[in-house]
């Protein structure tokens, strides 16, 4: 097998950051337990995606935190992973299957690209998942913090013979088209 990734931690910094905008938390905290020290115990407790058996060719990613989704109810999920990967390299993001088959869970982009400039981008290369239960059977799915729920594939890729792409990545959603 070829060893073309390591799979690492955004810096504390950037996955409280990224906490906090998705969630739009108080910094102060409520209840007496500061934010800050709820984000940082969550991501003191973040795990590295790996495989499951010799065979497996997906990275399952791990639940940063507790998950609901109720019947048509779709979380966004900073990961604070990010991804080092050989330049020919892509990593494509799907549900675990068996989420798929038994609750229609679903990446909202439906498959996620992961790009190998992603990891340099101003955002750490940090790893988001969007996901959706679509089920059809009123079903609610819970994912414990910890739990598999999503999984990455290496590919590799090639290109064109006239590719003359130039352009730098600084984001991640559409940032390679921008303008800015």
């Amino acid at each position: 097998m070829n060893r073309v990734a390591k799979f690492e931690k955004v810096s504390y910094e950037q996955f409280r950051k990224d906490m906090i905008e998705t969630f739009n938390l108080d910094v102060h905290g409520i209840d007496g337990i500061t934010t800050e020290n709820l984000i940082k115990k969550l991501y003191d407790e973040i795990k590295l995606p790996q495989r499951a058996t010799g065979g497996s060719a997906g990275y399952d990613f791990f639940a940063p935190y507790d998950l609901n989704f109720p019947p048509n109810r779709t979380n966004k999920i900073p990961t604070g992973i990010r991804v080092k990967m050989n330049d020919d390299y892509v990593l494509m993001c799907f549900p675990r299957s068996g989420l798929g088959f038994k609750y229609r869970m679903r990446l909202d982009n439906t498959v996620g690209v992961v790009d190998s400039d992603y990891y340099g981008s101003n955002n750490e290369g940090h790893i988001f998942l969007k996901m959706t239960n679509e089920t059809l059977d009123g079903k609610e799915l819970k994912i414990h913090q910890g739990d598999a729920f999503a999984q990455g594939v290496f590919l590799q890729y090639g290109i064109t013979v006239d590719d003359e792409a130039d352009g730098i990545r600084n984001g991640g959603f559409g940032s390679t088209d921008r303008k800015e």
